[in-house]
């Protein structure tokens, strides 16, 4: 039986401390498979020298992406799927905190167990505490959603099938989050302990702002769930307010008005506390509905200028 083909498909934003390094290391692991293989390094809008180092390491092997202003991680991927002619597609990080050396683990792994999806553990995580937190709390709300026990949903380092990354390109999603989307459409999957390093050099393109939009993300594109709640919540506190109102009205009549006058600031309380609701409520909806607008006008999640 002919060995599959291999693609590797990297985002690349501002990474120019790090190219030579990666290529310096992904080649010879590539090559050690002594198969069919490509790189697709896709540039996410660079403003550095990131696009003229990739260039300079371009071939039948390296594939360079360019697109035409910074999409973000996953759309810059999708990109890279889009492009990708393997059998096998592993995504990897340009920062080399995922070591490219484990790459042959992920797809003898895929290969020995005809798994769909193999994901990646990082054991010993090298990342700050203000990274390790909102990572568990992404893994906690992926398994509750997807119903899929994976221990790291956050690892770049994942392999994937060609009929799990094509389903994927297809369904043509704005805002999602990738090792999440492919359970719909894997149903044998896994996932191993890598290594993990210190970033090599530069700093991580992964701002707080951007952790809080994978967040909705994962949360607005898998789940109804916020709007249930806000459903909920409303029922709950209109019993309450009710309730209330007949609490006070009772009161008044058996200690007096001057009783009422004493409760004004209760009554403030109260009112801040719901319109506060009534705002985060809004905020809520407001991003379902700002999704919706987006896959309304239909426009592509990313462009691509030039393929090298």
């Amino acid at each position: 039986m002919k060995a599959e083909k291999i693609s590797v498909v990297i985002p690349v934003f501002n990474e120019e401390a790090v190219l030579e390094k990666l290529f310096e290391r992904l080649i010879p692991v590539m090559e050690s498979l002594h198969r069919d293989y490509e790189i697709l390094m896709v540039d996410d809008g660079s403003t550095d020298r990131s696009l003229e180092i990739m260039k300079e390491h371009g071939g039948d092997r390296v594939i360079i992406v360019e697109l035409t202003k910074n999409y973000g991680q996953h759309a810059a991927i999708f990109a890279g799927f889009e492009n990708s002619e393997g059998d096998i597609i592993v995504t990897l990080d340009a920062d080399l905190q995922n070591p490219p050396e484990e790459i042959p683990r992920l797809i003898s792994v895929m290969e020995e167990g005809d798994y769909e999806v193999v994901g990646s553990v990082r054991k010993a995580r090298k990342d700050s505490v203000f990274r390790k937190i909102p990572s568990r709390v992404i893994n906690a709300l992926t398994r509750r959603i997807t119903g899929v026990i994976l221990s790291d949903w956050g690892c770049m380092l994942r392999a994937y099938r060609r009929s799990v990354v094509d389903y994927m390109v297809s369904s043509h999603e704005h805002s999602t989050f990738i090792p999440a989307l492919a359970t719909s459409f894997a149903k044998r999957i896994t996932e191993i302990e890598v290594e993990h390093e210190q970033r090599y050099a530069g700093q991580t393109k992964y701002s707080f702002s951007k952790l809080i939009t994978l967040h909705f993300d994962l949360i607005t594109s898998f789940s109804e769930f916020p709007l249930k709640l806000l459903l909920y919540l409303g029922f709950i506190m209109a019993f309450s307010g009710v309730g209330f109102g007949i609490f006070l009205a009772v009161a008044r009549l058996y200690f007096g008005a001057a009783w009422a006058a004493q409760g004004v600031f209760t009554l403030f309380a109260i009112l801040f506390f719901f319109v506060g609701t009534q705002f985060f409520a809004l905020g809520i909806m407001g991003e379902y509905v700002g999704r919706i607008y987006r896959e309304v006008k239909s426009r592509p999640p990313y462009t691509i200028r030039r393929i090298y």
